[in-house]
């Protein structure tokens, strides 16, 4: 229990701060230092606190030390001075074998603050090895027909050290009949072989006894032996011979027990069992382990017999021993060597270390995210790990210094509109063939800021708003969407009273919540046709963000208005008229027209004419469109003197309005119907001069009245403009001398009729489209009417096409036309104006 205690606390106090440091605070520096093999315990390889830079004073307080896994026990740090110390034995083929340089990586910590740097130990070879072959004693067994120039190999010697310390050269004591060569052989180095230079005696000398020598290049050198006996047969003179002086194969480190390598192929000249040929493998070294290999010792099949590792051991030299089954059995080495490929069976490993998952879209680029730290246990191009993350999502990966620890950042700003949250997937994916990869899943948070301003549905509104609306009602909704979230998405409306102008949203409200527009008061087709307003959205952001939009707004008519006969009229106002035709008209006469105005447009003020009433169906038609009345027949003695027709005038609106107007149709004699125009011309001559009569009568008075008038006029407007509103009536203005003036009121309605041979008939309605002159209502404050009247000089009317045309005034010329239709009731005179006389109408508003 207490051993797993100490265990625990030496975990918690040693690796615990070496994550830390690694992962959150990196690699601060990186020091080199070499030294040679074998030096004493306590030697120092160079001093930490002086190369780091750090006080010698706080090293006990900073608590410096050395952290690298199993190889910590190599070195330790002299606390009072900061020296690194060699604190065991350094042996660099135990190290590092044949590897070169042989490095050993350390780690040195400190604390307050907590720091680590990388500190780098070369391990020098020094010439502590000598050369050694695999046996003291080697016995050659040499036909006596050998011939001159053949070669035997022999097994070479190893020398552990490196670089020049290693094995360098051979030497061969002093003989006649052999020399020595020597070739380069993979790991093995320089290979000795025997070179036949003089035919061999058994007779004359069966045994040679040779020693062999490798030397290092050591300073001094060191050396060693082997003595090699060469026997002499005569009865086996052929040895064997291998097809490839060396054997060269590449296999996998994961190939399975049993996979097939290559064949060792041996030849022997010789016949019988002098020819047969076994093969063996031959250890390196005695005593040594075999090697995970088999071999068939009739084919010189080689297969794999256990498990290879890449990690351990990358190339086998293996030596295949070819002899034949002579009685003095010849042999020969065939020389492989199988290399081992790594195989990429490890996958990485992410090790998240450090992370803030809750970053606002306003971050600027290069905002760390997350700390992660990376591993693979495979080496080589395997081992190498590149890290990635896709890249349609704004986010990146930066390796650090030493290629082991990566930090997610951000690419780019983000937008909390487009995506509310990001799962970040970081691939780590090995060099190796295939690679192998592994991921992992970051889920980032976007907080949302306000940087979105409120966005209405259309631009511009456009509203249809039917007139006769109820006062205080919604008559049409605005609606504005903001991206934002929260608070920063929370809208209120509101109208922009000063660029809409305070005549339009004076009689406008808005409900800040819904956007819903309500009409104060009700509109009127007549008056008001169309107006634009302006709506601001505000979220509730800080600081918010607002926008505005233009509403246009178009009045509906509606069928609100009757139609008004404008003929025929009675003297009384009433819409009734006699009219007097030969009793010897043909089919087809004209006899009148029905004429009528409606205020509305479109189907609303379309007229249609027909007869409600009628004496005699089959004498009298009416035009549907027209409103002209037609005989449909001619006259007989037997057909009544007097026909009543009652015409109804309706509009076609959803509920259609309607009016109707009596015509008495009388039929005269011929002489009869030309006395009552002799007649009607004679009273209108009367009429003529009785108007002439009266006009001279009240020429005086109208003259002091004129005057009286201007001046009234001209305080009037200095004092207080009037203004006068009438849905029927736009401006117009009133220029020149009138002659005759003649005004009456029938019920709420005004009439005035100008003109010499004007009659009460010949009066226009007001609120129709025809030009029709109209005196303000200007009432002093005793009640009294006020009118204009003056002396018109000539009245002229006719007709072209579907206009009516009237002239007035006594220089009046073709231009001063008035055209029926038009929505202002005008007189226009041409402006040939004097001096001292001007009347204008008040503008309707």
């Amino acid at each position: 229990m207490d051993l797993n205690r100490q265990w625990m606390c030496v975990w918690m106090f040693c690796y615990i701060p070496l994550f830390a440091v690694l992962y959150l605070e990196g690699i601060s520096a990186q020091i080199p230092y070499s030294i040679k093999e074998e030096l004493k315990v306590g030697t120092p390889v160079g001093n930490i606190a002086k190369d780091l830079g750090l006080d010698v004073g706080r090293l006990t307080e900073r608590n410096l030390r050395i952290v690298s896994g199993t190889k910590q026990d190599l070195f330790q740090i002299n606390q009072r001075d900061g020296a690194l110390l060699v604190n065991r034995r350094l042996d660099r083929e135990e190290l590092c074998g044949k590897g070169v340089p042989c490095l050993i990586n350390l780690k040195a910590v400190t604390e307050n603050p907590l720091e680590m740097h990388q500190v780098i130990v070369e391990i020098i070879d020094v010439n502590d090895n000598f050369p050694k072959f695999p046996e003291e004693n080697y016995t050659l067994e040499i036909l006596e027909s050998v011939i001159v120039g053949a070669r035997f190999q022999v097994e070479g010697a190893h020398d552990s050290d490196v670089g020049l310390n290693a094995l360098q050269s051979y030497k061969l004591s002093h003989n006649q009949h052999f020399r020595l060569e020597t070739e380069e052989f993979g790991e093995e180095g320089k290979v000795p072989f025997l070179i036949l230079q003089r035919p061999l005696d058994r007779e004359d000398i069966a045994q040679h006894n040779l020693l062999l020598t490798a030397i290092d290049g050591g300073k001094p050198p060191k050396s060693g032996t082997i003595n090699i006996t060469v026997v002499v047969s005569d009865v086996n003179d052929n040895a064997p011979v291998c097809d490839k002086q060396k054997y060269t194969i590449t296999i996998k480190e994961n190939a399975p027990t049993g996979t097939f390598l290559l064949r060792i192929n041996a030849s022997d000249s010789d016949q019988g069992v002098n020819g047969e040929i076994e093969y063996s493998l031959r250890s390196k070294f005695r005593g040594l382990t075999s090697e995970p290999f088999d071999l068939d010792t009739k084919t010189g099949r080689l297969t794999v017999k256990g498990g290879l590792d890449f990690e351990e051991k990358q190339v086998y030299e293996i030596k295949v021993l070819a002899a034949d089954r002579g009685a003095v059995s010849l042999s020969t080495h065939c020389n492989v060597i199988v290399r081992v490929e790594d195989v990429n069976d490890n996958q990485p490993e992410i090790d998240v270390t450090s992370i803030s998952s809750r970053i606002p879209e306003d971050a600027a680029p290069g905002t760390v995210v997350a700390l992660m730290g990376v591993t693979d246990l495979d080496s080589g191009v395997n081992g190498q790990v590149v890290c990635t993350v896709p890249g349609n999502l704004p986010f990146d990966i930066k390796p650090s210094a030493d290629g082991h620890s990566y930090s997610l950042i951000t690419k780019d700003f983000l937008d909390k509109e487009s995506v509310t949250k990001y799962d970040v997937t970081i691939t780590a994916k090995d060099l190796g063939s295939p690679s192998l990869s592994s991921t992992k899943v970051i889920q980032v948070d976007v907080l949302d800021v306000n940087d979105n301003s409120p966005l209405f549905t259309e631009t511009p509104y456009t509203f249809y708003v039917t007139e006769n609306n109820k006062p205080g009602g919604p008559i049409f909704s605005v609606s504005a969407a903001d991206a934002d979230d929260g608070e920063n998405a929370a809208i209120t409306y509101s109208l922009d009273r000063k660029s809409s102008g305070p005549s339009v949203t004076l009689f406008l409200n808005i409900n800040e919540a819904t956007g819903t527009v309500s009409a104060l008061k009700s509109f009127d087709f007549e008056t008001l046709k169309t107006f634009q307003f302006q709506v601001v959205a505000t979220d509730s952001g800080s600081p918010s963000l607002s926008s505005n939009v233009t509403v246009n707004v178009f009045i509906l008519d509606q069928n609100d208005n009757a139609p008004v006969i404008l003929y025929p009229v009675s003297s009384n106002g009433s819409a009734e008229g006699v009219e007097e035709i030969p009793r010897n008209v043909n089919a087809g006469h004209l006899v009148t027209k029905v004429r009528a105005y409606d205020a509305d447009i479109g189907y609303n003020g379309w007229l249609l004419f027909s007869l409600l009433e009628v004496t005699d169906h089959s004498l009298f038609g009416l035009d549907r469109y027209t409103g002209q009345i037609r005989t449909l027949r001619s006259f007989t003695e037997t057909d009544e003197a007097e026909h009543k027709l009652l015409i109804l005038v309706k509009d076609n609106g959803n509920v259609s309005l309607s009016a109707t107007a009596t015509v008495v149709v009388k039929a005269v004699e011929p002489k009869e119907a030309f006395a009552a125009s002799d007649v009607k011309s004679a009273a209108k001559d009367d009429e003529e001069n009785n108007v002439t009569f009266y006009l001279m009568i009240t020429l005086g008075s109208v003259s002091a009245l004129f005057l009286i008038s201007i001046i009234v006029l001209i305080v009037m407007q200095c004092s207080k403009p009037t203004d006068y509103s009438s849905k029927y009536l736009q401006d117009v203005n009133y220029d020149g001398t009138l002659c005759n003036s003649i005004q009456y009121r029938s019920g709420d309605r005004r009439y005035m009729l100008v003109g010499p041979r004007m009659s009460i008939g010949s009066t226009i309605v007001p609120g129709s489209n025809g030009n029709t002159l109209v005196v303000p209502d200007r009432r002093r404050a005793s009640g009294e009417e006020v009118n204009y009247d003056g002396t018109l000089c000539n009245s002229i009317q006719y007709r072209s096409g579907d206009r009516r045309y009237m002239l007035v005034g006594p220089r009046m010329s073709i231009g001063s036309t008035i055209v029926p239709g038009s929505n202002g009731n005008t007189l226009v005179i041409p402006d040939r104006r004097r001096t001292s006389v001007e009347f204008s109408k008040p503008t309707s508003t």
